[in-house]
């Protein structure tokens, strides 16, 4: 698939989709209500361009619409790292964890753990 970009407001109506599809356009509104204020056509134009970008599918009963992620969270989430990396850092994972592990507040003990048994399989893997 090739690479999906995912607007803010995208990803805000692809949210209750990943947690519980398949919902019609009305149950996005309701799921949606309690931190946006946006009207139903709002919402049908972000369905109809998530459709559009192959993110999600959908099936018609009787003369509703019935939407569903044609994307895992796991694989947006993937190309919307991929593409931060590219634009921010030219593809380098490095400064990204630079920061992370300099910015104290952003890893707790056991991500720390985590990133080292990581590098530790990496090291493995490539002979190092």
């Amino acid at each position: 698939m090739a690479r999906l970009k995912i607007t803010e407001a995208e990803w805000a109506v692809m949210e209750p989709l990943w947690d519980s599809a398949p919902l019609t356009a009305l149950e996005i509104v309701a799921r949606l209500e309690p931190e946006q204020s946006w009207n139903p056509a709002t919402v049908k134009t972000l369905l109809g361009r998530l459709v559009k970008k192959g993110a999600l599918s959908y099936d018609k009963i009787g003369n509703r619409y019935s939407y569903s992620p044609a994307v895992s969270r796991d694989e947006a989430v993937t190309g919307e790292m991929d593409s931060f990396l590219t634009r921010v850092t030219k593809g380098s994972l490095f400064p990204l964890i630079a920061h992370s592990i300099q910015s104290k507040d952003n890893l707790d003990p056991e991500e720390i753990k985590e990133l080292r048994r990581l590098l530790a399989d990496h090291d493995e893997d490539s002979g190092v």
